[in-house]
């Protein structure tokens, strides 16, 4: 690597082949490229606002003609213009730092598109695991509002209680298991679509096949408190009776008037369910923030609240951990509670203007903090893994050996079931009972195969070490 660092093409081919383990916070939604879901959109037979490119319900216009206010997005098949600018609208390519700020441009993107993921989950998850594969990924932790609005909806029809024991039981009462029961039922037909998309199965299989795909319910934290309640409640519900739900996540931009001003509560939310459902994992977006998005006193909490009152096990960005209260502190409490910082380079950059020596990455690395690098809206950035690499070597002069350290980090770290296979995680020395066997070997003993047997875990992990000891034996 040391010899192809300062040539960039060069580099990108180094890290194209580099087996990567897991990527751990990617939204599904934000996942998908723009061009798939014209094509989404064009099935459903919808409608685009030429001005605004926002997706809207038929009838359309009947004429393609360029001075047509809603014609049917099929018309941008024949019109390099206005697909072009569809593209521009629901994604970052050609975005004009001028015009509009990267943040209010990356949010906007998704009111603009929505339409075209209903009836398409099943493709979406094909798309994303084929890309996974191609970026060399043996696992994906897919964020996904798997119900489709349902919980929050019967959080609205149940109200607000301030009392979150008696608002549980309301919840339960009105059908909140019935919606995890048709959920997962729902989660039963998307994954036989992507099947089907991918050929798993056959002697065609695509390598998207390959991947092992997990699901985090994904969370609106911008909804009324009723409805927040009643997304983390079926979230722990999904995790605990449903092993694809590997844990949950709360979205939507920490900066926005209702997830600021809800935080405490939100995080009072958590605390108390955590205590009903202690199992369950938890990854919480929590300094996605940056000085002048918001006043000052709001950069001092949202991190160490999200660990200590919200039980997150990971963070995802932490890119305000400096403007925190005592961050030497708070970053040797995540060092030696062993939080992981899901690290997404790309949309630092794009949303928060924070880029280079600006960005804390290398301060987590000084302070022992484990960290992963993940794409976090691949589709809507334009990039994939291999890219945040890419950047992270070039950026920071990263190491070989750091960079195997973030891949082996983000299985470690992820919430997949099972015993690890490293007896210590950071010296990464096998358990015992797979202390005789090596990656490489054609044979495993009779103790480490039944290890692995048992662990989901510590089976993804023996597959990334077998991809990298085949990636070095080529060098």
């Amino acid at each position: 690597m040391d010899s192809v660092r300062e040539q960039p093409p060069l580099l990108l081919g180094f890290l194209r082949d580099f087996p990567k383990g897991g990527d751990l916070h990617v939204h599904l939604v934000g996942a998908i490229y723009a061009e798939s879901f014209i094509d989404y959109a064009a099935e459903e037979n919808l409608c685009v606002d030429r001005t605004t490119s926002i997706l809207i319900a038929p009838p359309c216009d009947v004429s393609c003609d360029a001075f047509t206010n809603k014609p049917a997005i099929r018309c941008a098949y024949g019109d390099h213009v206005l697909y072009n600018s569809i593209v521009d609208a629901w994604s970052m390519r050609n975005w004009k730092e001028a015009e509009e700020s990267g943040h209010d441009h990356f949010f906007g993107t998704f009111d603009k598109f929505t339409r075209a993921t209903n009836n398409h989950a099943g493709d979406m998850i094909a798309e994303a695991a084929s890309r996974a594969a191609e970026d060399r990924l043996q696992f994906l932790e897919l964020m996904h509002s798997a119900d489709g609005g349902q919980a929050a909806a019967l959080g609205a029809r149940v109200g607000w209680d301030e009392r979150l024991p008696e608002l549980r039981d309301k919840l339960l009462a009105a059908g909140l298991k019935d919606i995890a029961t048709g959920t997962s039922r729902q989660l039963d037909r998307d994954e036989g679509r992507m099947r089907f998309r991918l050929r798993c199965g056959s002697r065609e299989a695509e390598p998207g096949c390959g991947v092992k795909v997990r699901y985090l319910y994904q969370v609106l934290r911008g909804l009324p408190a009723e409805s927040v309640f009643a997304q983390i409640l079926l979230g722990f519900e999904l995790a605990s009776s449903d092993p694809r739900f590997v844990g949950l996540n709360l979205v939507m931009p920490e900066d926005w008037y209702v997830p600021m001003h809800d935080f405490e509560l939100h995080m009072k939310m958590l605390d108390y369910l955590h205590e009903v459902y202690p199992g369950v994992h938890i990854s919480l977006h929590a300094g996605e923030l940056a000085m002048g998005l918001t006043p000052p006193e709001n950069l001092r909490f949202h991190i160490r609240d999200s660990i200590e009152r919200g039980h997150a096990e990971r963070i995802g960005h932490g890119v305000s951990v400096m403007e925190e209260r005592d961050p030497p502190g708070l970053l040797r409490e995540m060092a030696a509670r062993n939080i992981l910082v899901e690290t997404c380079l790309t949309s630092s950059d794009e949303i928060l203007g924070v880029r280079g020596k600006d960005h804390p990455l290398p301060v987590y690395l000084r302070y022992g903090v484990p960290v992963a690098l993940a794409t976090d809206d691949e589709g809507v950035s334009r990039s994939d893994l291999t890219h945040e690499y890419a950047r992270a070597v070039k950026t920071y002069d990263l190491s070989y050996a750091e960079l195997k350290g973030m891949a082996r980090m983000s299985l470690e770290h992820s919430f997949l079931p099972g015993a690890s296979l490293w007896e210590n995680a950071a010296k990464m020395g096998q358990v015992s009972a797979c202390s005789r066997d090596r990656p490489d070997g054609t044979k495993l003993t009779p103790a480490c195969k039944n290890f692995l047997d048992g662990s989901e875990r510590a089976q993804a992990q023996w597959t990334l070490e077998k991809e990298l000891a085949g990636f070095e034996k080529k060098f």
